[in-house]
């Protein structure tokens, strides 16, 4: 497998053991792996002057003309000034995550563990799905040229469904809930052939192409790092690929801080969040979780234990928020900057439920994730406002 330089293989986030990159789980413990680096010292002036992902080549694991890539990345970094005021904070930015490709955070992370599948062979690259990543799949197998399956649930938006088929990829839609199509997607896998290779959440270069967000963020704000970043959290992964992120331009002195990390998720879902509060090295498992926010409905984070140590590491925490203020967060984002939908607006509602317990300084600069374009979530906004009389 053709990797960069930098670049030395997997270690276990768990136990500290190192393997290679032809396993998505550590061997010996079970672990959530995640690259490890001989991270070059580097200088602003010393990166590609180009946008996106290939400008950070010398922190990634694969170089720019071996990634399978869509033009993901390069997304913008929006300034609201209006929520700043209202969190009375020094500023406010959304990273807009909506602007990729298929419209979501999850195509820098279906880049890297396609390309990873792809150089092992896979005939097929399959995973479980709240919807957006079964699409993003679909989309980078295409492009790989190798097949794809999507195992979603019955409630996954319409949408995704269509573009798993439009991309080319197939798809098992499972009665229920996620859990429902992680035990289906399980059971399909126990009997596959040899050519299926799995790009499950917790794989490990999922985690090493969230990292580019970071990367981007302290970029767009002039290789400064912000106080605290915000982030609508599922299964936790991206959490891990941010603070790991910031870490690594740290250390190669791109700059010179690594930001508070908050997982923000809906209240009757919030595994990581919970487990962040009562200081649990990890979650604990939903029995029954119901949000309207279906990308954040994970009733057992994949990298969840992973997620509680980078949120500790970067001193940061987790945030609860109900779906009433998780709407009206979204709606509001939408007049305040870019357009969100509910997974976007539960970071501007945890940012503010963060406000009220005084996590923020008056100096602070905060940057919210939104992973999904709020065109994506356009029937639920609109469900609400009909809901309001408007």
């Amino acid at each position: 497998m053709e990797t960069t330089a930098a670049f030395r293989g997997l270690i276990c986030t768990a136990c500290g053991e190192e393997t290679d990159s032809t396993t998505d789980r550590c061997p010996d413990c079970g672990g959530v792996l995640v690259g490890d680096y001989d991270v070059p010292d580097l200088t602003p002036e010393a990166l590609p002057d180009t946008t996106g992902p290939s400008r950070y080549e010398s922190l990634r694991p694969f170089p720019q003309d071996a990634t399978v890539a869509l033009g993901e990345g390069a997304t913008p970094l929006v300034p609201v000034p209006d929520l700043a005021g209202e969190l009375g904070v020094d500023s406010v930015y959304v990273k807009d995550e909506g602007r990729n490709p298929t419209a979501s955070l999850g195509d820098r992370k279906l880049s890297l563990s396609v390309t990873a599948a792809a150089r092992r062979g896979a005939e097929r690259v399959v995973t479980p799905s709240t919807g957006n990543g079964a699409q993003a799949n679909a989309a980078y197998a295409a492009r790989a040229n190798i097949e794809s399956k999507g195992f979603v649930p019955s409630r996954c938006p319409f949408l995704n469904k269509a573009m798993v088929n439009v991309h080319g990829g197939d798809m098992r839609v499972v009665e229920g809930r996620y859990d429902d199509a992680v035990s289906a997607f399980d059971e399909e896998l126990a009997e596959a052939s040899d050519g299926w290779v799995t790009v499950a959440p917790g794989h490990p270069f999922r985690i090493e192409g969230a990292k580019s967000v970071a990367f981007e963020v302290i970029d767009d704000l002039e290789w400064t790092a912000p106080d605290a970043v915000v982030h609508p959290t599922g299964h936790g992964e991206t959490l891990v690929g941010l603070e790991r992120g910031f870490r690594a331009a740290t250390d190669s002195g791109l700059t010179d801080s690594v930001p508070r990390t908050y997982a923000a998720q809906p209240d009757s879902t919030a595994a990581i969040a919970d487990a962040a509060r009562e200081g649990a090295s990890e979650p604990a498992t939903i029995e029954h979780p119901d949000t309207i926010v279906g990308p954040l409905e994970v009733p057992d984070p994949a990298a969840g234990a992973a997620a509680l140590d980078s949120l500790d590491r970067s001193g940061g925490d987790g945030v609860a928020v109900s779906d009433k203020d998780i709407l009206a967060g979204a709606v509001d984002g939408c007049e305040m900057g870019p357009e969100t939908g509910a997974t976007g607006g539960t970071a501007i509602a945890g940012a503010r439920a963060l406000a009220d317990e005084g996590a923020f300084d008056d100096d602070d600069v905060v940057v919210l994730v939104n992973p999904v374009a709020g065109s994506k979530e356009a029937d639920l906004l609109r469900s609400h406002l009909m809901s309001q009389g408007i």
